[in-house]
């Protein structure tokens, strides 16, 4: 994913945290004849898969709904289950879905983290998960306020959902790995007060932003009834925009929208296991890579995916591009996997950091083969997005340490995890009321 394209019979040297050297892995044995090596020489190693979107609050929530259009299923699964999620289920739920993360080759999440608990500060969970388990990432929480959004939360007031955030960004700030960007849920979800107090306050701080945008037709319309205008021109009002701004999804623009979101450096996160479950439609991608801006992947949350198997989002990346234009050379694998890689860290603002495998960056390093998916590799780019699964991923290293080790994961008791997972997302299906109404059979299995 670097200057120098692909390399075959290559090596990359790790010491202390980075990548020292990439070159032929006959040089780099002679020069290092004490260093461990990994792999066999079969297998594919890749930069760390950049996941640009996903929501950690949805770890116990997989498999519900997923005939609903959004709206409703942020009013029936999302919204109440929201209420009662504690900084204890956000801890332990990040962990549990790291492990599916790191398994399907990620070593760099953009979360954000959606509740409405007033009683908790939830979102801080997330923070002390990914501390845990070695993860990099950047973590929001995804505040609403208002009837009308994603959530219909309105247990929150202003005061106490930036006492949130500054909470989270203080946490975020003693890890290393750790970055922050300022959460919005939705713009429709929160109230005009929270919208300019957030926004002044991302300027007065210099945070980045991440929140959805464009995402289904319904957001436009209320948008129009609300303000008189769409969603991203509202944003473009405050001031959203120009603050570093992420957005999830982007798929309801028209070529004015794109030219604004490229005049102000807006990247996007592209999300096609997530928009094709829930209906939402097909991000213009190609539209969007055209004018400029930074595209990336993400997996979404695990209840609108339902996984955070990565590479599966990856591969439907290419394919729904293909079905939708019916033209199998509009996205090739070469520029999906640079999506997965380097452009997703450029969506993140760390491409000097991560993202290709070069001299100087972080060691974020994936080596994927072994099995029977990758016994003949004749295409490297086209046999991981077209070619792969998690169980052919053997090694991770986030930072230089390793997290997966011949398929098992290092810091991380998955067993243990998912003992101590269960009755937590039973409690929180029960106590949301989704076991009563039928949404969620946990108790009975």
């Amino acid at each position: 994913m670097g200057p120098s394209g692909a390399l075959r019979d290559a090596a990359v040297h790790i010491k202390d945290g980075e990548i020292a050297a990439v070159e032929s892995y006959e040089r780099l044995s002679a020069a290092l004849p004490q260093v461990q090596v990994v792999g066999d020489g079969t297998g594919i190693v890749l930069p760390g898969l950049v996941n640009t979107h996903t929501h950690l609050s949805e770890a116990f929530l997989a498999g519900l709904g997923s005939d609903l259009p959004l709206f409703t299923w942020g009013q029936e699964i999302i919204t109440p289950a929201g209420r009662h999620l504690t900084r204890e289920m956000a801890r332990e739920g990040s962990v549990l879905k790291v492990a599916e993360l790191i398994r399907s080759g990620v070593t760099c999440i953009n979360d954000m983290f959606v509740h409405g608990n007033p009683d908790s500060y939830a979102s801080l969970g997330v923070a002390e998960g990914l501390a845990l388990t070695g993860m990099r990432g950047v973590v929001s929480f995804g505040a609403e306020d208002a009837v009308g959004g994603l959530c219909d939360t309105e247990g929150l007031g202003v005061s106490r959902i930036l006492d949130e955030q500054e909470a989270l960004f203080e946490i975020a700030s003693s890890n290393a790995l750790v970055g922050f960007r300022y959460g919005i849920g939705t713009l429709l979800g929160q109230s005009d007060e929270l919208l300019a107090a957030g926004a002044a306050l991302c300027h007065d701080r210099d945070w980045g932003i991440h929140t959805h945008l464009a995402e289904v037709n319904e957001e436009l319309l209320e948008a129009r009834e609300r303000w008189g205008h769409r969603t991203i021109d509202h944003a473009e009002s405050l001031g959203i925009l120009s603050s570093r701004l992420l957005a999830a999804h982007v798929i309801w623009v028209t070529e004015s929208d794109i030219e604004l979101l490229a005049e102000r450096s807006v990247s996007v996160a592209h999300n096609p296991v997530a928009n094709m479950i829930l209906g939402s439609g097909v991000c213009p991608v190609t539209q969007l890579q055209a004018a400029g801006l930074a595209v990336g992947i993400g997996t979404d949350g695990a209840a609108s995916n339902d996984s955070q198997n990565m590479l599966e989002a990856v591969k439907a990346t290419s394919l729904l591009q293909k079905v939708h234009h019916t033209n199998p050379a509009i996205l090739p694998a070469q520029k999906t996997l640079e999506m997965a890689t380097i452009d997703g860290a450029r969506a993140l603002g760390l491409e000097h950091e991560i993202g290709s495998l070069e001299l100087g960056k972080r060691a974020d390093v994936v080596l994927a083969g072994g099995t029977a998916e990758l016994a003949t590799i004749h295409d490297p780019y086209q046999q991981i997005v077209y070619c792969t699964s998690p169980r052919s991923i053997s090694d991770v290293w986030i930072d230089g340490h390793q997290v997966l080790r011949a398929c098992e994961l290092v810091a991380i008791d998955e067993d243990k995890q998912i003992d101590r997972c269960r009755p937590l997302a039973e409690s929180l299906t029960r106590d949301a009321g989704l076991q009563q109404r039928g949404w969620s059979w946990l108790s009975t299995t």
